[in-house]
């Protein structure tokens, strides 16, 4: 149990506070058209797809967590049969990250969600969160999950709470920070302060 009040974060660590959200029946779709020249496919990727699309999606949110995987480990998920990645794909580019793990029987984690600043602001998030709720619960599922933390963008808990998913647990994670170790570049993250 963390006592009341401040508590310092070792030099070279990031601290960040997670919500948990979960989803127990089918949201409704929110009513949103795919913009115009934008196209969702389903992708079978390869280790090098995936951490293209995953650097240009995350690394301005600090995400670290599949970088840390060598090509094996990284293959070893994206060929598990439990686990389907989507994208949007724009001008010949893909432009969005939706992972959904089965893996857990009865259960789709929303494991990682986002676009590219080509796609920010035009609706097409919403349509790529439609998109995820569908194909989830398309499945033998009794609960949709996701987690956000506040080094993450401001909107994302917003908007995954305006999605149906409702916050039913917070942590507080301490980790290296992942610029300081190499697996991101110490102009990623500008919100998040670097301290060694």
């Amino acid at each position: 149990m963390i006592a009341d009040g401040l508590h310092d974060v070792p030099a070279g660590k990031i601290a960040m506070v997670v919500t948990h959200l979960e989803m127990l029946a089918p949201a409704t779709p929110r009513d949103v058209t795919l913009p115009q020249g934008i196209s969702f496919r389903a992708v079978s990727p390869d280790p090098d797809w995936y951490r293209d699309i995953f650097d240009r999606v995350g690394s301005p949110w600090l995400w670290y967590g599949r970088r840390s995987l060598d090509n094996d480990g990284l293959n070893d998920i994206l060929q598990d049969p439990g686990v389907t990645l989507h994208t949007l794909r724009k001008d010949g580019r893909d432009e969005a990250l939706l992972e959904l793990d089965f893996r857990q029987e009865g259960e789709c984690e929303l494991a990682y969600f986002g676009l590219t600043e080509a796609l920010i602001g035009t609706g097409a998030g919403r349509f790529l969160m439609n998109e995820a709720i569908r194909l989830a619960w398309a499945a033998p599922i009794t609960r949709l999950h996701v987690h956000t933390c506040t080094i993450d963008s401001q909107q994302a808990l917003n908007f995954y709470m305006r999605s149906g998913f409702k916050p039913y647990k917070r942590q507080v994670e301490i980790d290296d920070d992942p610029r300081l170790v190499g697996l991101l570049p110490p102009s990623k993250g500008p919100h998040v302060p670097i301290i060694r």
